[in-house]
């Protein structure tokens, strides 16, 4: 889903101890355009970690010593809101010069810190348990780097600003960089002690700790400098973050199941969302994930509101809002953009400023623009809110524009890329890695590539803006629009279905011929309802195959095909928000039964990752007793993956919103694998919330409306 895919961590990117820093070992906070990745003993190392504000690092180092050695771990967590970060460690053996040595697990050492108002705050507990005085020798080390997200990442610079001399005050350091983009960025580190000794590098402190007694240093970062840390200060900032975050976990709908562990798995998922949207003038916008996507993306903000669209369709209408705002005006072969295009992402940091990558406002991808216009159709049917649609009516006219006059490039009638620049994306579907469009011979496509899943997205654009039409009056454009709906269906049906592999070619080269290669992209196709039911069945059928479900998702790319590696990107890893597309699509062909399987298998995935879904792990078969294999350098939190519990959910439960008509229709419903029951608390139709719940009786599910239900409920069992 990126700009740059990431790779693997080399021997250079372990911890200090040669052991290797993976994902699920990093912990990760967010507010706003800030964030912060460390270790599980609450250390940065300056690999793929650090604070970052705009895209710049802005601590590269933060690491705690006792007595010159590391301290012992011995847990680490992130509470369930996603405010607070917690480690707890314990002292190796302290040897004090005319003091009280401290023998190992004397000392216990809590580090819990949060981010609020683009500042870190660290509390430092150090705590005796032994029965002897100690002297506790305490070291920081500290460092800022001011390196571009894409430097982190990798990217090599011909030329870098200047780090400017570090300037000490008393109880704290204060980090400069000049940048080539003339913009000049600061870091100030502080401490609510002053040290024994203070270098730019370094505080060294000394506590004296009589038994049974405590002591809290309190340690602040952020962009200016500010009042000393204090423990008032901690606790004000602390309050305000924790109520900030308990507003936006309260938005949409409540569900709650029979499952303790299950409701643990939709909290997390909804606090996950909640830690990574970000408020602005247009609403709420999630971004993609932590740490390379922490930015608006438009595919992941899109798809991450499609998931929850059903129980909270104003995330949706901030996410069309946002990017209509952005939408391409110019053609630019730089940017990849053209009048009516919908933006891919948008970056803040110096080398996208400077023009070293196209990525600062970036349109390479083929599908966000149909996705937008498929988004707005499905939000419009889900609230019935035709005066929003009416204010985006000439954004939609302008995107709809682009995929009929610029999305075919060849004028084949099919969707289609290639790159402008070479600094852009080669492959700008979702699977935007180099390696993941190909022939069966594991030749690399020319191009223009028209891959499977777009013609879904435009196929859905053009039937939806029909509907939309017909409601505005605009019959001509209403019939217009229909008919390119279905010339694409029959595109796709004639040009793209193997019959012989009963499944649709993943893409449709530059000279017309098809990769004759099944990925998991058709199932997209199944979400959009392109297919006819009976190639829907077979495409059902091998999705749900050992071949693709590896007993926890659905590959990216089938076991055999060429190219296929499960600890791949992209050709062969499973991807929870891919997964859970494959599911509605499979929901939508009436195989509920399918879907229920993928839900168990996900749901065993996140109870693996501590109820938090990764961006996506490895495709490895799923073997008894053994944990999905994590893929090292997975974004977590990741809003799509995280988002993907719901729509695993609304597919078993075959829940759909009707905006227009003011009511809510539930066709076959199931329950997940485990759950007796499920309740659903304010879900919104038009300006009235309704109460549901389902409940296994016998081999059926049977649904019920609430005590103050005035919303009509259409169930077919």
């Amino acid at each position: 889903m990126d700009d740059l895919a990431p790779t693997p961590l080399t021997a250079g990117e372990q911890g200090e101890t040669g052991e290797p820093r993976v994902p699920y070992r990093l912990f990760a906070l967010k507010d706003r355009d800030t964030f912060l990745v460390a270790d599980a003993f609450g250390d940065v190392l300056g690999a793929a970690d650090g604070l970052f504000h705009d895209d710049t690092r802005l601590l590269s180092r933060l690491r705690l010593l006792i007595g010159g050695q590391p301290p012992a771990l011995l847990s680490a967590s992130v509470s369930q809101d996603n405010v607070f970060f917690t480690s707890h460690s314990t002292n190796q053996t302290v040897q004090s010069l005319g003091g009280a040595s401290a023998p190992h697990g004397a000392i216990h050492i809590e580090r819990k810190r949060f981010l609020w108002a683009e500042r870190l705050y660290e509390r430092l507990r150090f705590v005796n348990y032994s029965r002897d005085m100690v002297i506790l020798p305490v070291i920081l080390e500290y460092d800022a780097d001011f390196h571009d997200m894409f430097e982190v990442r990798g990217s090599k610079r011909k030329a870098r600003g200047r780090v400017l001399p570090a300037e000490l005050n008393g109880r704290s350091v204060h980090f400069a960089y000049q940048g080539l983009d003339e913009l000049r960025r600061d870091s100030v580190i502080a401490f609510s002690e002053p040290p024994g000794r203070l270098t730019p590098q370094r505080a060294e402190f000394m506590f004296m700790l009589t038994p049974d007694t405590h002591f809290d240093l309190y340690l602040e970062v952020g962009p200016v400098p500010d009042h000393p840390p204090t423990r008032e200060r901690w606790r004000a900032a602390a309050a305000r973050a924790r109520l900030d975050m308990r507003g936006r976990r309260r938005r949409g709908a409540r569900l709650k199941s029979s499952g303790r562990l299950f409701n643990d798995w939709l909290e997390k998922s909804r606090a996950d969302l909640a830690l990574l949207t970000t408020e602005f003038d247009t609403g709420p916008y999630p971004y993609a994930g932590i740490p390379w996507f922490s930015t608006p993306f438009g595919r992941d903000a899109i798809i991450t509101a499609w998931q929850v669209l059903w129980i909270e369709p104003r995330l949706a209408k901030g996410v069309l809002a946002y990017l209509a705002e952005h939408q391409a005006e110019e053609v630019s072969a730089f940017r990849d953009s053209a009048p009516g295009k919908i933006m891919h992402e948008t970056r803040k940091g110096e080398m996208t400023a400077l023009g070293e990558l196209p990525f600062g406002r970036y349109y390479g991808g083929v599908d966000t623009t149909p996705l937008f216009v498929a988004l707005a159709c499905a939000y419009a049917e889900r609230t019935g809110d035709l005066a929003f649609i009416d204010s985006l009516w000439t954004r939609l006219q302008a995107a709809i524009g682009w995929i009929e006059h610029f999305g075919d490039s060849d004028g084949d009638g099919l969707i289609d890329y290639a790159r402008g620049a070479d600094t852009g994306l080669s492959n700008q579907n979702w699977k935007d890695s180099e390696d993941s469009v190909f022939h069966a011979d594991g030749k690399f496509p020319d191009g223009p590539i028209a891959v499977v899943e777009v013609q879904g997205y435009a196929f859905a654009a053009f039937k939806g803006m029909a509907d939309l039409a017909r409601r505005r009056g605009e019959t001509d454009l209403a019939e217009r629009w229909s008919a390119k709906a279905e010339h694409l269906r029959t595109m796709v049906e004639e040009r793209f279905w193997m019959e012989d592999k009963g499944f649709y070619a993943m893409a449709i080269d530059g000279h017309g011929q098809p990769c004759r290669v099944r990925g998991s992209n058709p199932g997209h196709l199944l979400f959009c309802g392109l297919p006819s039911p009976e190639r829907a069945a077979k495409v059902a059928e091998t999705l749900l195959s050992n071949v693709f479900h590896n007993g926890f998702g659905v590959r990216t790319l089938a076991e055999g095909e060429p190219r296929f590696n499960p600890m791949s990107y992209h050709n062969g890893s499973v991807w929870p928000h891919d997964t859970a597309i494959c599911a509605m699509g499979l929901a939508r062909y009436g195989h509920r039964d399918g879907v229920v399987r993928m839900t168990s298998g996900l749901f065993e995935t996140a109870a693996h990752y501590e109820m938090r879904l990764p961006e996506l792990f490895c495709g490895f078969p799923r073997q008894p007793g053994e944990p999905p294999v994590a893929y090292p350098v997975a974004c977590l939190p990741q809003a799509w993956a995280a988002g993907s519990a719901f729509m695993m959910l609304q597919a078993c439960l075959g829940i759909t919103v009707d905006g227009w008509a003011g009511e809510i229709r539930i066709q076959e419903p199931r329950l997940p694998i485990g759950i007796d029951s499920l309740s659903i608390e304010n879900l919104g139709v038009g300006e009235r919330l309704t109460d549901l719940s389902f409940e296994h009786v016998g081999r059926h599910v049977t649904v019920q409306g609430g005590r103050r239900s005035t919303v009509p409920i259409l169930t077919r069992c």
